[in-house]
């Protein structure tokens, strides 16, 4: 008999259990906190480190939810938006060994209610770090975007034609 990488049969860490914690957003407190923005992060970069760090998947849920207010609007009442008509909310989900959801889910519990804290811009660590972070990725694409040395893109010393461009002599 052979034993797989969660443990021996029937063993309680050898099957998994879902766990779904919800965390309200204090919208009502902080009216003008942009709360999606900070979850999110750069190109989703904060939520997607959450979820890498703690094998939980994590959601934002409710109203403003949706970057789009007209299409926040249209989706209200349709099946799968019934979110829509609650508070803004966070829904943390962890389907996990039996051993290690119960840490994992406390653990990504803890890092998003870090990142739900209203704190003053001047004071604002975790702004500056996405911030940084933001400014390093638009660089990069600014960097693939532009023309490289021979005007095509193309760092090859041959033109498209596979020829040696003319220097003059």
């Amino acid at each position: 008999m052979t034993m797989d990488w969660q443990g021996a049969p029937g063993s309680p860490s050898s099957y998994t259990v879902k766990r779904i914690l919800r965390l309200e957003i204090p919208v009502d407190s902080y009216p003008n906190f942009n709360f999606v923005g900070r979850l999110l992060g750069p190109r989703g970069n904060s939520l997607k480190r959450v979820e890498a760090t703690t094998g939980c998947r994590v959601f934002i849920r409710g109203k403003g939810s949706i970057k789009d207010p007209e299409k926040e609007d249209k989706l209200r009442g349709r099946p799968g938006y019934e979110h829509l008509n609650e508070q803004l909310h966070i829904l943390i989900e962890a389907d996990l060994p039996a051993s290690i959801v119960e840490i994992r889910l406390r653990q990504a519990q803890e890092i998003i209610e870090e990142l739900l804290k209203p704190v003053d811009e001047s004071q604002d660590f975790i702004k500056r770090q996405q911030l940084r972070e933001l400014a390093l990725i638009n660089s990069n694409n600014l960097r693939e975007e532009s023309p490289g040395p021979s005007g095509g893109g193309s760092v090859s010393p041959f033109n498209s034609s596979g020829k040696r461009p003319k220097t003059g002599c």
